[in-house]
């Protein structure tokens, strides 16, 4: 995924989930946040930020957080982006395969019971939904999910149970919006009924999965599979 008129600026403070200030080429601006998590550990005074310009002359904000630097890692923040680059990755042939990736028709936003996710596939008949979580939390190289308290995570698991109960494929894919993470697992810390529902999810036949990306100042794609540990006995992403 891509993205254009990308300009430098150091972050200043964050007066609320939606809004940030930031200097960029000297002045003052009030810059807009896609990612409405805590994210403490990325937004701290005088840290480089990248910043996607608008153009629209009726926006409230003229600047979009995209990616920041935390360290040596640039961290890419755009949590409308992950669908984004999952539905790229599908196309691509990835978790299906070059070949089904030709025959698959995938639907973005589609509902399932209660629950509407974020992909749908139909492959050579067969229902798959996806649900995907974008990961911007890492500490010593460990990605993990959820970084505040998500109710909404939980219904998406159970709708994904119930999906799989049913005869379709279900999937939880967590994208960690970084390169070379060591391996995700969930933030019991922070949420462990989340944590919790993943593992019932996954021993219900929800498949959980997990990537790392290439993360350029402008860009962002899915790099290669990263290790998922649920509980004290890990195992691989399962990609076919």
């Amino acid at each position: 995924m891509q993205y254009s008129n990308i300009v430098h600026g150091k972050f200043i403070e964050r007066p609320n989930r939606f809004i940030a200030l930031a200097q960029v080429d000297g002045n003052i601006e009030k810059v807009h946040v896609k990612n409405t998590g805590r994210c403490r550990e990325l937004l701290i005074p005088g840290t480089d930020i990248f910043l996607e310009k608008h153009n629209n002359p009726t926006r409230k904000t003229k600047y979009s957080l995209i990616a920041v630097k935390k360290g040596s890692r640039l961290i890419n923040m755009d949590s409308q982006i992950p669908n984004g680059v999952v539905t790229e990755y599908l196309r691509a042939g990835g978790i299906f395969g070059q070949q089904a990736a030709e025959n698959m028709e995938i639907i973005r936003e589609k509902t399932y019971g209660d629950s509407r996710f974020d992909i749908y596939v139909n492959l050579n008949g067969k229902d798959i939904w996806i649900e995907v979580k974008g990961v911007t939390l890492e500490e010593d190289g460990i990605a993990r999910f959820p970084d505040a308290p998500t109710q909404r995570g939980i219904k998406h698991l159970h709708g994904l149970m119930e999906a799989a109960a049913n005869g379709c494929e279900a999937y939880m894919v967590f994208v960690i919006q970084m390169k070379g993470v060591r391996w995700f697992e969930p933030n019991d810390g922070t949420h462990p009924e989340f944590g919790q529902a993943l593992r019932e999810a996954q021993a219900a036949g929800v498949h959980v999965l997990a990537f790392d990306c290439n993360v350029q100042e402008d860009s962002i794609s899915i790099r290669e599979p990263v290790e998922v540990r649920l509980s004290t006995s890990s195992f691989k992403t399962n990609v076919r």
